[in-house]
């Protein structure tokens, strides 16, 4: 009998899995999607803890959520964030034919859960038999299921490939060489020995530290602007106050 716990359980993280798997269907950023999916693969995991397969469980969240959803991300990256997809069919019905398959699909599923049997759990066919918990899984996925497993890994395989291959964007010219871009700086008659290059300090030299000019003020182009922009520089003034301060020693030494 499920107790009060279990119940609490599952009408509260319940409509989350499902707000997931709406999310996962209905979202417009693959991103979205992805995190609609992780989240009900967690809930999933949770709920097979709570019904104390905690295998199986774990398995759902290192397996699924960790390992297959890191992939699906690392393809997500790899295609593009900022992208906006195409919300143009490029296959006519491609909508209503994944509709009747999903109902199809459904509709099996249905009338294969309606005709489960439950078998004594001493029996031969049972799981918790004498073989235990995980050799009787490990006979299922590594034996009567292996191919499924293995025809599920080259479809991943082949979708990371697939993916890498749309991503991939031919340059639509040549990059310029030093010698060019030395040639560019002089007919602008801009940074004609280039830009300053970071600063190098005794405790401290790293392309975050902006580098001093000569009346003792940083130097903006001596660090990226990608670093500007993330407001991730280095200030040099505790290197000027150290080296001050070491001044200020050695004077009152001299003074000694």
């Amino acid at each position: 009998m499920t107790g009060t716990g279990e119940q609490v359980l599952f009408w509260v993280l319940g409509p989350l899995a499902v707000l997931g798997s709406l999310g996962l269907v209905f979202a417009k950023k693959a991103v979205h999607a992805a995190l609609g999916m992780a989240l009900t693969m967690i809930i999933l995991g949770i709920f097979y803890i709570a019904q104390g397969a905690d295998f199986l469980g774990v398995i759902q969240i290192f397996v699924y959520t960790g390992a297959v959803m890191m992939l699906f991300l690392f393809v997500i990256m790899l295609v593009g964030v900022d992208s906006s997809d195409s919300l143009v069919e490029t296959l006519p019905g491609q909508r209503w034919v994944t509709a009747v398959l999903c109902l199809g699909l459904g509709g099996i599923l249905a009338a294969a859960i309606g005709r489960v049997a439950f078998r004594d759990p001493v029996g031969v066919g049972a799981i918790n038999g004498e073989v235990g918990n995980v050799t009787g899984m490990a006979q299922l996925i590594f034996g009567r299921y292996v191919w499924v497993f293995e025809m599920t890994s080259a479809l991943l395989i082949t979708a990371a490939l697939g993916a890498m291959v749309l991503a991939h964007r031919e340059r639509l010219g040549r990059a310029p060489n030093q010698r060019e871009w030395s040639t560019r700086r002089f007919r602008s008659g801009e940074h004609l020995a280039g830009l300053p290059v970071p600063g190098v300090y005794a405790r401290h030299n790293a392309v975050d530290t902006p580098a001093l000019l000569p009346d003792g003020t940083p130097s903006e182009l001596s660090v990226s602007r990608v670093l500007t922009a993330r407001d991730q520089n280095q200030s040099p003034t505790p290197f000027i106050e150290a080296e001050a301060e070491r001044d200020a020693e050695i004077a009152k030494g001299e003074e000694r």
